[in-house]
């Protein structure tokens, strides 16, 4: 789909001097898909703020001990 887009004329110089005139499209597209995945994952994170308790977990009493355990209760890893 073609979208119509206005960039500052120093903008599209220095990005046709970084990408050239020809790889304009694809550079911004790129930069488009990044930055919303970038703002999906932030948003997951911020949604994700206070799920887990600050206190009582598993692994509290001795976190070395609940890894080594975690690690040699997958049938999948060795060692």
């Amino acid at each position: 789909m073609r979208v119509h887009i206005n960039l500052d004329t120093r903008l599209v110089k220095r990005l046709d001097r970084k990408v050239g005139k020809r790889k304009r499209s694809a550079y911004i597209r790129q930069l488009v898909e990044r930055s919303l995945e970038d703002e999906r994952r932030w948003s997951d994170i911020l949604s994700s703020i206070g799920t887990i308790s600050d206190n009582g977990h598993v692994w509290d009493p001795d976190p070395a001990a609940w890894v080594h355990a975690d690690r040699r209760s997958d049938p999948r890893r060795v060692g």
